[in-house]
């Protein structure tokens, strides 16, 4: 899970430039944060929707990735349960299905008080071919 975990880090050049750090990943599983910065807020001064939602798909491809094959995002909807203003958000990714072909997730982003802000659900297609060679 290292390498899945190093991949991603190093890969992923758009949650990188969003300042969104892998935790941990695991079969199935993956957890990530994001400290929120002004730049991360839209203009009523909350969290951005974007940045809730590239947290929550970082997590989402972390651990539908994470059995060694690629899987891509067929379907993926968020909804936003609360509003976040500061602090540090946490995504984690949880397997609920998972095929041959094709695979569910879902997806709790947490604020700072471990709320639940919002929930994203996913499905991947897994491709044939090995993550990384």
């Amino acid at each position: 899970m290292e390498k899945i975990k190093e991949f991603f880090g190093q890969k992923d050049a758009f949650a990188k430039k969003c300042g969104i750090e892998l935790l941990q990943v695991g079969p199935g599983t993956a957890k990530a944060s994001v400290k929120l910065k002004p730049d991360h807020l839209n203009g009523v001064g909350i969290a951005h929707g974007g940045i809730i939602f590239t947290l929550a798909d970082y997590v989402f491809a972390a651990a539908s990735n994470s059995h060694g094959t690629v899987a891509v995002a067929i379907n993926a909807n968020i909804s936003y349960l609360k509003a976040a203003k500061e602090g540090v958000l946490t995504a984690t990714a949880r397997e609920v299905s998972c095929g041959r072909k094709i695979a569910c997730y879902t997806i709790d982003v947490a604020d700072r008080n471990n709320e639940i802000i919002a929930v994203f659900q996913g499905m991947v297609f897994r491709k044939d071919a090995p993550l990384m060679q």
